[in-house]
């Protein structure tokens, strides 16, 4: 059984279709991008996930079953609104946000501490929020989203305002939970983060589903027959031999991307015509971003 399934799900504003007919699903235990531009439908169609709105037509249905107020225990959502209450002292708000997800006053405070220890964040248990730098409050809100240990992370731009040390201590900790079975969702436009970290996606544009599978599967379906050169010597313009189709150069390498007729071993005989050592000759893998880019480039034309 998955633990979400969206189904055909749409919703307007008065003339604006924020959402058309999006349909996926995750599995238990997965890491699942929902991928798009800025203002594509990622948080809508997460408010209508979690019930905040509703869908004005189609069905979503979680661990089985339509929402109910119950499932709320067993999700961790951080929205797109940090919202916190920036007098209260950081370890209280915490506790407060456990006990309203069924914790015990004890249990919640106890693991609001061991959180913060985690999150080097001890020395400010007994500081208000509104002392704490926007990065630290991002923190504190997601120790507050995983306190009750969910079954279902639902994330909404979670890397956002987050320097490169902080995102990579939430990556870990998020690969950390997928270990622990937890199943986990979040929206981003940042391509590099979905695929380090993603098993699946759906790429969201203009509120319609352009792209949805397994990540590996849509790398593979979208590889170019291209390759890495990295060289040292002089060469002469690759885009004039005849398999080559076009060339990237980035300096101490290049990306060369060859006709759909030609193969690696065509280019690397004719680069043994000239005096240059090759160091690396690979073939080039895919970005998401590129495939990104690719798809939402054509479906905004």
């Amino acid at each position: 059984m998955d633990t979400l399934t969206v189904d055909q799900v749409t919703k307007r504003y008065n003339d604006f279709v924020a959402v058309d007919q999006v349909s996926f699903s995750v599995k238990p235990g997965s890491m699942f991008g929902l991928l798009g531009p800025n203002g594509a439908g990622k948080t809508t169609t997460m408010r209508m996930i979690m019930n905040i709105i509703l869908p004005d037509s189609g069905e979503i249905r979680l661990f089985g079953e339509p929402f109910r107020e119950e499932f709320k225990d067993r999700i961790g959502y951080l929205p797109e609104e940090r919202g916190l209450y920036p007098k209260m002292k950081v370890v209280d708000h915490l506790q407060f946000l456990g006990e309203m997800k069924g914790l015990s006053a004890s249990e919640a405070r106890r693991v609001s501490l061991e959180w913060l220890e985690r999150f080097n964040l001890a020395d400010r248990a007994s500081k208000k929020v509104q002392e704490l730098s926007k990065g630290l409050q991002q923190q504190m809100q997601f120790i507050g989203t995983i306190l009750h240990r969910p079954q279902l992370l639902i994330l909404d731009e979670p890397f956002s305002g987050l320097d490169p040390v902080n995102t990579q201590f939430l990556k870990d900790i998020l690969l950390d939970l997928r270990q622990q079975n937890t199943t986990i969702i979040f929206s981003t436009h940042l391509m590099e983060q979905a695929e380090k970290l993603c098993d699946e996606i759906c790429l969201i544009n203009r509120g319609k589903v352009v792209l949805h599978g397994n990540l590996a599967e849509i790398k593979r379906r979208h590889s170019h027959n291209a390759v890495i050169v990295e060289y040292s010597g002089k060469l002469p313009p690759l885009d004039s031999l005849p398999m080559v189709k076009t060339v990237n150069n980035y300096g101490n390498y290049m990306e060369v991307r060859l006709r759909d007729e030609a193969t690696p071993t065509h280019l690397f005989k004719a680069l043994a015509n000239y005096e240059v050592d090759i160091r690396r000759f690979e073939a080039a893998e895919t970005s998401l971003n590129q495939i990104f880019i690719e798809i939402v480039g054509e479906n905004n034309r």
